[in-house]
């Protein structure tokens, strides 16, 4: 690169990055933000009495595909016989 063209493209890679980088931190914070209302919701059920924990693994199951949850359930059953629970 010569002198004249080096500035400019520095510019430009510069103005790109910031234009990156500010898009992850307003993607940082509306992820914070939903993070916070998550909680919210978990508090709010919470006191009406029901088991987060339990309403965690039920929203972590409904991700995952049906075949894929009765595997997992046979193989915990299994363990479960073999340690006498």
């Amino acid at each position: 690169m010569n002198e004249t063209t080096e500035p400019g493209t520095y510019r430009v890679a510069a103005d790109e990055l910031r234009s990156f980088i500010e898009r992850i931190e307003r993607l940082d914070a509306e992820k914070k933000d939903l993070a916070d209302q998550q909680k919210e919701v978990m508090a709010e059920a919470k006191s009406r009495g029901y088991d987060t924990k339990i309403m965690r693994k039920l929203v972590t199951m409904r991700k995952k595909d049906p075949q894929e949850i009765s595997e997992e359930e046979a193989v915990l059953e299994l363990y479960r016989e073999a340690l006498g629970m």
